[in-house]
């Protein structure tokens, strides 16, 4: 299944992008280190952002199917850039946090942390990117 975004260069190092089915809409800015002003995303951030997004989304999919509930679980991520031999996205560090008050058996822990680490935009990183999921669990 296709999905359109369109997106528009405003100028200023800034663009709109719509999501076509929804008419939901982002702006982006370059990042600062490279003139841009950081008023919003940078197109590597949104990618930062769609593993972290992905990685839960992957996640809560299989814990409905399984009656789990991982309301409430936080994803951060650490976008490190690297220079050499191109600029490009070097690490994108996740960090998986479930809430406290919860338990997850040794069982649905593998189940979600297998299925954090099949999410699609993981699957689609080249494989030179650094991308390790670490998982917190309550205690």
């Amino acid at each position: 299944m296709a999905v359109e975004i369109d997106v528009v260069y405003q100028g200023d190092l800034h663009c709109e992008a719509r999501h076509a089915p929804s008419g939901a809409t982002l702006l982006t800015d370059a990042p600062t280190d490279i003139g841009g002003k950081g008023e919003a995303f940078s197109p590597t951030d949104l990618c930062a952002t769609s593993l972290g997004s992905c990685v839960v989304t992957t996640m809560g999919l299989l814990a409905s199917r399984i009656g789990l509930d991982i309301a409430g679980t936080k994803v951060h991520v650490v976008k490190e850039m690297v220079a050499d031999p191109v600029r490009r996205i070097g690490a994108l560090l996740v960090t998986v946090t479930f809430p406290p008050g919860k338990s997850y058996s040794p069982e649905d822990r593998k189940r979600l942390e297998g299925a954090a680490s099949s999410c699609p935009v993981k699957k689609s990183l080249h494989p030179d990117l650094k991308a390790p999921i670490t998982f917190v669990y309550p205690e």
